[in-house]
């Protein structure tokens, strides 16, 4: 985990891998969980929802099926389709313009859509998941023993008082205790009732209840007994880290690790750069193939080739070989780039069904470890197959870059905030090396701009952390995206040497 007070980042490693990064900055709110009183700007029969003014750019988007809780099951995989084939009343007789009601956010706003709403709440512990709108008590799917579910079920209906509301039982609440469950849901409990107390002394649309941000919510939802350690350069978030654990989990507090060291974090493990490599379109693959990756507005097309990769004398083994090493980097990618929505893989032609049923299996297998909800379908006689994969916020692509105007939008750019903090990463690898002691930084005037409006003690600050003599200009003949480091009298240009390939 890496933070500074302009944005927070956590990659999460697996077998020496990066297998997901996740961003959290300072002047981009995050929505996703936040509670709402909104007031109905609009009704829409003709697509069953409503329009909900929670006080941001866009009004957010309300489903009727988000409308009545009822008493679907939360234990199995069976909800979400009598979910879908449920009947509703008309949302034209359940609400009306004008009307205040409390929702959450369940997507992030996405291109030119708004924020996805729900009024069926629920506020997720570390143990629990508490929705006071529900009646029912359920398990994680992931705990798949018989007998330690029905003992969780029963823990958890021992802690709820009759009436109020339903609970979730999540994965990390294995082999734990009544007193556990009781301590986490008195949290959850007062939590709620902090929100309609709230409720009743403001106006639509206000915020009832925040969230928690990014890297606290990841050692709620993700720490358990499964991570060798945690290592975070922040002295604050690491305290707050080691208090929390200290009264959830304090078998794991000797696994949160400080880190203290002159070089990046993400540099000593190699995350940079393997994060860059994932801005790219194509992914290379061990034997030599490779895919292909192009997020369009309506789908995601991932496109699987051989390459250099000829095999043997058997075509379709060869085939077969590289569509199942795909399979393992395709899901990766996905979780990687934080990709959601269609997901059209083009595998490499099979003669043999055989052969398309190993490499479904194969696929199938590696989305399992995949937190956000994903599901692929048949291989056509094409190698197609068709995927959805749970999309909550824009993907990091998204968030990272620009539409590039010179391209008339069939490009992407860094934004001028990503480039900043892609100076700022830069120049401290600089001091690290210690080769250099005065620079000059040219960007474009777009970035320079952003630098003087948002963050006008940059150069100077950054001067004093690095000991740096540091002064910067802006030329209009360089990119929107890129900036060169100059080093000395002679400005002699260091910037390879320096900035993350």
């Amino acid at each position: 985990m890496s933070a500074n007070a302009h944005e927070s980042w956590v990659a999460l490693m697996e077998d020496g891998q990066l297998a997901e990064m996740m961003l959290d900055r300072a002047d981009e709110d995050r929505l996703l969980g936040d509670i709402y009183l909104g007031k109905v700007e609009a009704v829409l029969p003709g697509i069953q929802a409503a329009f909900v003014d929670i006080g941001t750019d866009k009004a957010g988007f309300l489903h009727v099926s988000d409308l009545d809780m009822g008493d679907k099951d939360d234990d199995n995989g069976g909800g979400a389709r009598r979910r879908r084939d449920r009947k509703y009343p008309p949302i034209q007789d359940t609400i009306k313009k004008g009307q205040e009601i409390i929702v959450q956010v369940t997507k992030e706003p996405i291109s030119t859509k708004g924020p996805r709403l729900t009024a069926e709440i629920s506020l997720p512990g570390r143990f629990l998941v508490y929705m006071p709108g529900s009646s029912r008590v359920g398990v994680s799917r992931k705990i798949e023993d018989r007998e330690e579910r029905a003992r969780l079920r029963k823990l958890a209906k021992g802690v709820l008082p009759k009436d109020k509301g339903g609970i979730i039982v999540r994965t990390v609440s294995e082999e734990l205790n009544q007193e556990t469950f009781q301590k986490d849901f008195n949290r959850l409990s007062s939590n709620w009732d902090k929100v309609q107390k709230k409720r009743q002394g403001v106006k639509a649309p206000s915020p009832l209840h925040r969230e928690a941000k990014l890297i606290s919510g990841v050692i709620r939802d993700l720490f358990s007994n499964r991570f060798e350690s945690i290592t975070v350069d922040h002295k604050g978030i690491h305290n707050e880290i080691l208090q929390y654990v200290r009264g959830v989990a304090p078998e794991l507090e000797d696994r949160v690790k400080l880190y203290t060291g002159s070089e990046s974090l993400f540099d000593k493990h190699g995350v940079e750069e393997e994060f860059q490599a994932t801005l790219q379109k194509r992914a290379v693959l061990k034997s030599g193939g490779y895919i292909i990756i192009e997020p369009t507005e309506a789908l995601v097309s991932i496109d699987v080739n051989t390459g250099r990769y000829k095999g043997k004398k058997d075509p379709e083994s060869t085939i077969l070989k590289t569509n199942l090493e795909a399979t393992r980097e395709i899901a990766r990618q996905l979780r990687l780039r934080d990709i959601g929505g269609i997901i059209v893989c083009d595998f490499i032609d099979m003669e043999s069904q055989e052969n398309r049923d190993k490499v479904l299996n194969e696929l199938r297998a590696h989305l399992g470890k995949d937190r956000a909800r994903t599901k692929a379908f048949e291989v056509s006689s094409l190698g197609l197959v068709e995927m959805t994969r749970q999309r909550v916020r824009p993907s990091l692509f998204q968030t990272l870059t620009d539409s590039c105007d010179h391209c008339e939008g069939m490009g992407r750019v860094y934004t001028p905030a990503t480039v900043v903090r892609q100076i700022e990463r830069s120049i401290r690898r600089v001091s690290v090396k210690g080769d250099e002691k005065k620079l000059l930084i040219r960007m474009h005037p777009e970035v320079a701009l952003r630098i003087m409006e948002e963050e006008p003690d940059f150069i100077r600050k950054l001067g004093q952390t690095t000991r740096l003599k540091l002064d910067m200009r802006d030329d209009p003949l360089l990119r929107e995206d890129e900036f060169r480091i100059l080093s000395g009298a002679a400005q002699t240009d260091v910037t390879s040497r320096y900035v993350a390939a």
